[in-house]
């Protein structure tokens, strides 16, 4: 054991939450993420022990313990896809505090992740994605103008950009209208190219916010996208400002922000655009993850097939 160690469970995630924070420098939404998945073990084992859990208690558990925990959760309404993050969160905690010497992970060890279930991403199609941001420029639900400008500058970027929700709305008033500098995930920095009509959509933005509030701060480290109030844009509010416009526009529900970053990945992938460069300008991590386009859009597959596949070319020549 660790000397200067508290052993509650509590106290332990608390100490490892910090080392993501601090020192591994993970996202705001993965940490969200990880809390969240301890809060539930803790809430489980207090319950499943009849005590808020400590150490020894932890090290006691065993693998029927954990299976329990995602029977509970499973019970709860949670999908395969949400288990498997739940699952991660604890295998980290426990791998960090075995390290240390104060838990033991042999008992996750043995433990099998519930079956990944393909899912395929869910893009909108390239009239769509016009159709939305147009509407979301038209100033049709009562807000100051610059509000539209804003939208239609936030939607463009995601569909013209690739980019995450999250990611856009991180951006910062000082940050290049040309190629954007983006911190992506687990740390991960890329390059974004921005077209010259999200460039305009940015700057008729910008122009628009400024004509309302030329006293605004506009330091390089403010925000881009603001909300009325002039903090930072939340997610929460591009996301509703998206289920108005797509019920407006009698789209499906699968018409959400992420759905643009979809959608730029599958027309890039349907212009002839290499793999491994639509994994660099969406930040993957993993090809595999790129991947799954390919299964969006089986007539490109195809027709790469057709088209470099060596047999293929013989007949043709024969033909």
């Amino acid at each position: 054991m660790v000397r200067g160690v508290d052993t509650s469970f509590h106290s332990l995630a608390e100490a490892f939450l910090a080392v993501l924070r601090s020192e591994r420098r993970y996202s705001p939404y993965t940490l969200r993420n990880y809390e969240a998945a301890l809060d539930h073990f803790r809430h489980f084992l207090t319950g499943h022990l009849g005590e808020p859990p400590q150490s020894s208690d932890l090290n006691a558990l065993k693998t029927r313990d954990f299976r329990a925990f995602l029977a509970y959760r499973h019970r709860d309404g949670l999908d395969a896809a949400t288990l498997r993050l739940e699952l991660s969160a604890l295998r980290s905690f426990f791998k960090h505090w075995d390290r240390q010497g104060v838990l033991s992970s042999a008992a996750l060890v043995a433990l099998k992740s519930p079956k990944r279930r393909t899912v395929l991403p869910r893009p909108v199609s390239n009239a769509s994605a016009e159709a939305l941001i147009a509407a979301a420029g038209a100033s049709d639900n009562g807000a100051p103008p610059w509000v539209a400008r804003r939208d239609a500058a936030l939607f463009s970027l995601l569909y013209g950009g690739g980019l995450r929700i999250s990611e856009a709305l991180a951006l910062n008033w000082g940050d290049s209208a040309e190629v954007l500098r983006i911190d992506g995930k687990g740390g991960k920095s890329r390059d974004v190219p921005v077209l010259p009509v999200v460039r305009s959509a940015l700057e008729a933005y910008r122009s628009a916010y400024l004509d309302t509030h030329p006293a605004a701060d506009t330091e390089t480290d403010t925000p881009l996208f603001r909300g009325v109030r002039g903090g930072r844009l939340s997610p929460r509010t591009a996301q509703a400002r998206m289920r108005h416009l797509r019920t407006a526009l009698g789209l499906p529900e699968s018409a959400t922000p992420h759905a643009l970053r979809h959608a730029f990945a599958t027309e890039l992938l349907a212009s002839g655009a290499d793999l491994r460069v639509i994994q660099e300008l969406l930040g993957h991590a993993s090809l595999a993850s790129t991947q799954r386009y390919t299964a969006v859009d089986p007539d490109r597959l195809a027709m790469e097939h057709r088209r470099c596949h060596p047999r293929s070319n013989a007949r043709q020549s024969r033909s």
